[in-house]
């Protein structure tokens, strides 16, 4: 993580840095990396026990309902204590109801999906910035099983950094070719081949 920052730096970025993960980036050594170097966190937690629990005890109250996909989601917001730490955070919240007859439906009531974030501002707003994070996953995804980054060449950053270039130039001419031949936005590149 330091020599990310250290390279976003170096790269010209300026003004506050936020680092907005998944789950497999939420552990301790990530965060404190982060508050070493004054970067600002948002990442997805693993739900467990704990977590489970710190969730149950939010109050119905405390749950602001979002426009969100069929039924809508609720937001709330608690301190939490990550690892151990004694310094809280906050976990941000949204909770969705399961899609009608799936088997989610059948075992619970809701779904949550939560994260922490030292960040400053409202609840609601940090919850969407923080949700837009997952639309990248669907262009990682095609980036790697429709255009081939799957298989990067290298153990050397410049050698698959070259590689990422042609990667990345063949992804948005399939994105072009969609939305300009087929006026899609959706479609994956190895459906449109």
């Amino acid at each position: 993580m330091a020599e990310t920052f250290a390279r976003v730096g170096k790269a010209g970025a300026g003004g506050p840095i936020t680092l907005r993960a998944d789950s497999g980036f939420y552990s301790k050594k990530v965060v404190a990396a982060c508050r070493k170097a004054d970067v600002r966190f948002s990442l997805t937690v693993r739900l467990q026990k704990p977590l489970h629990t710190a969730i149950a005890a939010i109050a119905e109250d405390d749950w602001t309902p979002i426009p969100y996909f069929l039924d809508g989601a609720d937001v709330a917001e608690i301190p939490y204590s990550p690892f151990g730490q004694k310094a809280p955070v906050r976990l941000i919240v949204r909770r969705v109801r399961p899609t009608p007859g799936s088997q989610l439906a059948l075992f619970c009531e809701f779904s949550y999906h939560a994260f922490i974030t030292d960040r400053l501002g409202p609840t609601l707003a940090l919850e969407a910035d923080h949700r837009r994070h997952a639309e990248v996953e669907n262009t990682i995804r095609d980036l790697k099983y429709g255009v081939g980054l799957n298989h990067l060449p290298s153990g050397s950053f410049g050698a698959n950094g070259a590689w990422l270039g042609p990667n990345v130039m063949a992804h948005n001419l399939a994105r072009w070719t969609s939305r300009i031949g087929f006026g899609e936005t959706l479609v994956a590149t190895k459906t449109l081949r």
